[in-house]
């Protein structure tokens, strides 16, 4: 067989239908993408996995020991079944078998082994039905007193076992014997670190730590293979972004005077004064617009704290030099929000002049021919709008600045659709997600960064209570009460709901969020917009009050006209999913009721609450919930009771959830495309193997003694894996 590399297909090297299962089991497809498909634990042959806590639907890998097997005929129909019980020496686990009386000669009591299979219950028991395993005295040639001492045996019994994540087509210790093949054939790896970080760093070659993670001796040798490939994973990744900022900095691009006419005129009819953080984020951005290099900056702050005045004096500033800008947002009812407040905000002169246009998919099609036609021939100075904004017919007359309103909700071909509609526009990201300084190097580190934490003065303040339904029934009467008394004294109030209608569950709601009480959701269906409006209009209290429902299903013009009619105060009560949860401003609304909050995330419930308290009035945030005491469920929502601060609540939903929930390569979320990297847990690394790689980019821009280091970019390039993982 001719060499074997990293970039070598699987297919040969173990053959066509082991190379078939591990890509459809697990995306693999070269020997580097199976060598990184790494052990998600070690266990000893002597050790054994905790069998109580499960999870129920879940592929399992455990190892156990066999407790007793029993063989009985089926009263019913003809055949047999086997029932085994293994045991962690606390739990119990059944493994049943359908006329399989044969598996009785294999699972002795007191064998020992790897198990693997789909958790089900039955009868109140936990059981694998037809599982997979492998015992240990068939997989390894086990030592008795014949063969060697007692030590060797020992050591024999405490050799870790890896066990890797596994599907119901390939078990772990299939993994295993297939890593076993590629390792065997494996040519030397060359090592892409200069020897130098190796030695500062004290990392293992690669070669080495791949044999070390996938056939260790002792624990230390796991250990040290694991620590070395995740400071590689780091400092590659680390190194991959600095990379990118360094190129995007080379790149050429219009540069806008900062002193504009149109952003004076502005400034001068502001009816308040600038926030201090407001005002250095826009030092900042002005700065970098003035440069002939191509602005990449992402903008994070509070909710309510002017990220989108920030981004409108921008706008300004490129208008001053008659360039043109489009802000992107991910729904229509965003979109029509910030054209609204966009057009208020500039006032009559400034919006006759500049034309702000809106575009959504939905608009008739004789309003959007005059959009498309004024920005085309340059009349229209600011585009907002959603999707349609990237369509082929949208064309730019000088398209200079690209504000996209929260990014994280569009893919990276999407964004760079629109940044090809101009010659190298300047790119202004922002969210109202406050960011961990962890996951913004390592999901933003080519960008850089401004933070606004500063609130506008006057402020009154939002109130934040979670309302245990279960528990203290009397409260959860006490919220439509306090909701009828607020909307009696002339104010507004939001009711969001995790469901559109029953069994409609809203699309946008956090897809990680976790079901505490999988019976209880079950037997109680999700509080949606539909049975929630009718509920409240039956309701006498409620009765004399204006009450609409909203949701992304509805048609555009409808959407609209509902959300108009709650700003306008035509709609008193709005009923709604999380199409509410970003940009809108209604500062009469002071109450926020949030239904089966527990089906939302931290940064949802925090968005939701700055919906409220934007006016004269203070506002109020009510989180429903039969989540249990002391589920994560529970936590996320106790976290936002007991704090305002969105930063600190970014934080916390880290370490509740990790990053996988904030880095995945599906922009909607999904499981990290890291493999050992752990952003909750190794801060420290992310900084330090950023530090790392700057030294070596600023001694040698062009890595040219790192030649593999070099080809690995130019592959993350020309791939777009870097895209995947850093949505930018």
């Amino acid at each position: 067989m001719p060499q074997v590399a990293l970039d070598t297909p699987l297919a040969p090297v173990v053959g066509p239908p082991t190379a078939k299962a591990m890509e459809k089991s697990f995306g693999v497809l070269t020997v580097g993408d199976a060598l990184w498909h790494l052990p998600r634990r070690y266990s000893r042959r002597g050790e054994l996995t905790p069998l109580r806590d499960l999870p129920l639907g879940e592929h399992v890998t455990v190892v156990a020991q066999v407790l007793s097997t029993v063989s009985r005929e089926m009263a019913k129909r003809r055949g047999s079944i086997l029932e085994a019980k293994i045991t962690d020496g606390n739990g119990i686990l059944t493994l049943t078998y359908f006329n399989q009386k044969f598996r009785a000669h294999d699972l002795l009591p007191g064998r020992r082994g790897i198990f693997s299979g789909k958790v089900t219950a039955y009868q109140g028991q936990l059981q694998l039905q037809h599982p997979n395993y492998e015992l240990f005295e068939n997989r390894d040639e086990a030592p008795g007193a014949s063969q060697l001492d007692e030590a060797a045996a020992k050591a024999w019994a405490e050799t870790p076992v890896p066990i890797y994540p596994a599907s119901a087509k390939v078990a772990s210790w299939t993994v295993q014997k297939t890593l076993g093949v590629v390792l065997d054939s494996l040519s030397t790896v060359p090592d892409p670190l200069p020897q130098y970080i190796l030695r500062q760093e004290g990392i293992i070659s690669l070669h080495r730590a791949f044999e070390q993670v996938h056939r260790p001796q002792r624990e230390s040798d796991a250990h040290a293979a694991r620590d070395s490939l995740r400071f590689r994973e780091a400092f590659e990744l680390q190194l991959a972004l600095l990379d990118r900022r360094r190129r995007s900095a080379q790149e050429v691009s219009t540069a806008w005077p900062s002193e504009s006419e149109p952003l004076r005129r502005f400034d001068a009819a502001l009816p308040f004064e600038l926030t201090g953080d407001q005002r250095l984020a826009g030092a900042q951005i002005a700065a970098d617009l003035a440069a002939p290099h191509p602005m990449h900056r992402l903008l994070q702050g509070e909710v309510g704290s002017g990220k989108t005045l920030v981004a409108l004096r921008a706008m300004l500033q490129v208008a001053g030099g008659g360039g043109q800008s489009a802000l992107l947002a991910p729904t229509e009812v965003l979109a029509a929000q910030h054209f609204r407040s966009i057009t208020e905000a500039l006032g009559p002169e400034l919006a006759a002049e500049l034309h702000p246009v809106l575009l959504t998919g939905r608009m008739p099609a004789a309003e959007r021919k005059k959009a498309l036609l004024a920005l085309a021939a340059g009349a229209s100075r600011i585009a907002v709008g959603t999707h349609a904004l990237l369509g082929e017919s949208v064309m730019f007359a000088d398209l200079g600045l690209i504000v996209v309103d929260e990014q994280h909700r569009f893919g990276v071909e999407q964004r760079e659709t629109l940044r090809r509609k101009g010659s190298q526009p300047h790119v202004l990201a922002m969210t109202a997600t406050p960011i961990p300084r962890t996951v913004a190097l390592t999901a933003f580190g080519d960008l850089e960064v401004t933070t606004i934490r500063e609130l506008p003065p006057g402020r009154l303040g939002i109130e934040t209570f979670a309302v245990p339904e279960i528990e203290m029934p009397g409260r959860a009467a006490r919220v439509w009460a306090r909701a009828a008394e607020d909307l009696a004294a002339g104010r507004q109030v939001y009711v969001v709901c995790p469901a559109i209608a029953p069994g409609e569950v809203d699309p946008g709601l956090d897809p990680l969020a976790d079901v505490p009480d999988a019976q209880a959701t079950e037997q109680r269906p999700l509080s949606s917009v539909e049975e929630t409006v009718a509920e409240l209009r039956a309701r006498a209290d409620f009765a004399q009050f204006p009450i609409a429902g909203l949701h992304g299903g509805m048609p555009g013009p409808e959407k609209d006209s509902v959300m108009r009619g709650f700003a306008d105060g035509d709609i008193r009560l709005l009923v709604a999913t999380t199409v509410i949860e970003v940009g809108v401003n209604v500062p009469n609304a002071t109450i926020m009721i949030v239904r089966d909050a527990d089906r939302f995330g931290i940064s949802q419930l925090h968005q939701l609450r700055g919906r409220v308290g934007r006016g004269s009035h203070a506002g109020l945030c009510l989180l429903m919930t039969r989540a249990e005491q002391g589920s994560t469920a529970r936590a996320r929502i106790d976290a936002v009771a007991e704090t305002a601060d969105g930063f600190a609540l970014a934080e916390v939903d880290l370490q509740l959830r990790r990053e996988g929930d904030i880095l995945g390569t599906e922009q909607s979320g999904g499981r990290s495309t890291l493999r050992l990297l752990r952003v909750a847990e190794h801060g420290e690394l992310i900084v330090h193997s950023r530090e790392v790689a700057a030294t070596l980019l600023e001694q040698d821009p062009e890595l040219t003694s790192a030649p593999e280091l070099a080809a690995m970019l130019e592959r993350q390039r020309t791939a777009g894996a870097l895209d995947n993982l850093a949505k930018s």
